[in-house]
């Protein structure tokens, strides 16, 4: 009987942990998706660090240090400063990892928000 309690109670915890493993977002990742100024190509790459996310940001105008990325679980954080116009923008990015697809929300200053799905790079 205590060696069925002690294998339930280590079956559980491994079924905990492999339900805790976060999506890992490292990797180039695509994206184009309609904004108010037209039709933006972006490819991100991004490396985690258990819960530190960093990387660049491309678009057609050039491309640009992320900042303050996160990783929890399987959702990330990061934000993109751009310069448009002579103004600085403050792009903030909210994302869910699922396999090969990021499916991300954009909030572009006060200007906008925009849904859109990245693809990892094969």
């Amino acid at each position: 009987m205590r060696y069925q309690k002690v294998l339930t109670l280590a079956v559980l915890v491994m079924a905990l942990g492999i339900s805790a493993h976060a999506a890992d977002p490292t990797g180039t990742w695509k994206a184009t998706f309609d904004t108010q100024i037209g039709e933006q190509h972006y490819t991100y790459d991004l490396k985690a660090d258990g819960e530190k996310l960093t990387g660049k940001a491309t678009n057609d105008m050039g491309a640009t240090d992320i900042t303050e990325g996160t990783v929890k679980g399987d959702d990330i954080f990061f934000v993109e400063n751009l310069t448009f116009q002579d103004q600085k923008i403050r792009v903030e990015y909210t994302g869910k990892v699922s396999g090969d697809e990021i499916k991300f929300t954009r909030k572009v200053g006060d200007f906008a928000t925009e849904q859109f799905v990245a693809k990892r790079a094969k």
